[in-house]
Order: C-alpha cells, then structure tokens, then sequence
C-alpha cells in the first residue's frame, strides 16, 4: 500500500465583499465533477455558535463538554473547545484524511498557496502583488498586476484547470482515500449503520 498524503491547501482570500464565498460556490462543484473531494474551512475571528439554543447537543456543550458530536446516518458534526485556535495545518491532518483539496476562506496571513479575489470595482489596490504564495488572482481587471495568474471572476473553469495542473498532482483523485489508514478510511461499500 502507498504512504497516505494529506490533501493539498489552498487559501482563497480577499477584502470584504469581494465575492470569496460566491467563488468557492462555483469551484467547490467544478472540482467535484472532475473527481476530486473537497473540504472547505471558513476562518472565523470571533466566537460562534453552530448548534440550536435548547437542543440536546447544545445542552450537552452548555453542561461543560469539551467536545460534542452530533451523529446520523449520513453526516456528523463535531463541536470542539479549543484553548487556542487549531492551525490549518492541524486541521488539515486530523479532519481532511478523505479529501484530495482544502479549500480554505481567509487566513490571509499564512503561508499557504493563495488565490485572491478582487473586485476593483470594490477595492482600489489588491491584498497582495508579488507575493510569493499567490497562486492566482481572480478579478474584475485584468489589467492589474499581481505576478500571477489572473482569471475572471466568472471563468472557473480556468481557475479549476490551473489548480489541477499546479496543485493537485496525477493520481490523488480516489487514490488518496483508498491509501488512508483503514481506521480512517470508510467508503460507502463498507459504511454500515451501528445504533446507540
């Protein structure tokens, strides 16, 4: 069996309202259809709440659990406490085993690949020009200089083109998640239902 590797992380950043979400809207699907799985994070600077104010789960983490996973056939999500924020690179080892591409919104100040929208109809300048972590640029003008590639905001498919031929290498399509640790690993031919 081959070494398992850990999927690839990029970083899509970019101002305020300059359309991060709506892209990875667009790429998340582009990706899915050339065979690749996905994992997203969106960065978050202040606290927040995912569960709903009065059910179990919640009155589970209220009552002091540090953890809390709320589990169904077909999903789960994990609620963790955390005394420091967990780095991507965490992040990316311990929940994305079964992923080829994290797809990550913000984190702007990291060292990881980067594409950045920007709207100049939005913002004067970009966040970033000759930044060696800058991937791409997606924008409304072409004309400005990032030194990188620049794609339109509407042109995914040259996006998606890009980060296949730069980032995710031949073969990490489904041979990434076949070659995880089998503890790690569960495909729908082996899922099964265990009740509490």
């Amino acid at each position: 069996m081959e070494q398992y590797s850990p999927p690839v992380l990029v970083t899509i950043v970019g101002k305020s309202g300059s359309g991060k979400t709506t892209l990875l809207e667009k790429l998340i699907p582009e990706l899915r259809r050339r065979g690749y799985r996905v994992g997203t994070v969106k960065h978050h600077l202040h606290d927040f709440d995912v569960d709903q104010k009065g059910k179990d789960s919640w009155r589970h983490a209220r009552a002091g659990a540090e953890t809390v996973i709320i589990a169904s056939p077909d999903k789960l999500a994990l609620v963790k406490k955390t005394h420091l924020e967990m780095s991507l690179a965490v992040m990316k080892e311990r929940f994305f085993y079964d992923v080829d591409i994290v797809l990550a919104e913000g984190y702007k100040t990291g060292s990881y690949p980067k594409v950045e929208v920007f709207r100049a109809s939005v913002h004067p300048h970009p966040l970033f020009q000759s930044e060696p972590t800058l991937l791409a640029t997606v924008t409304d003008n072409l004309d400005i200089e990032t030194g990188a590639p620049r794609f339109k905001l509407d042109d995914i498919i040259s996006l998606a083109d890009y980060l296949e031929q730069t980032c995710l290498r031949p073969g990490t399509r489904t041979e990434r998640y076949k070659n995880c640790p089998p503890i790690l690993r569960q495909t729908d031919s082996t899922k099964k239902t265990t009740g509490p």
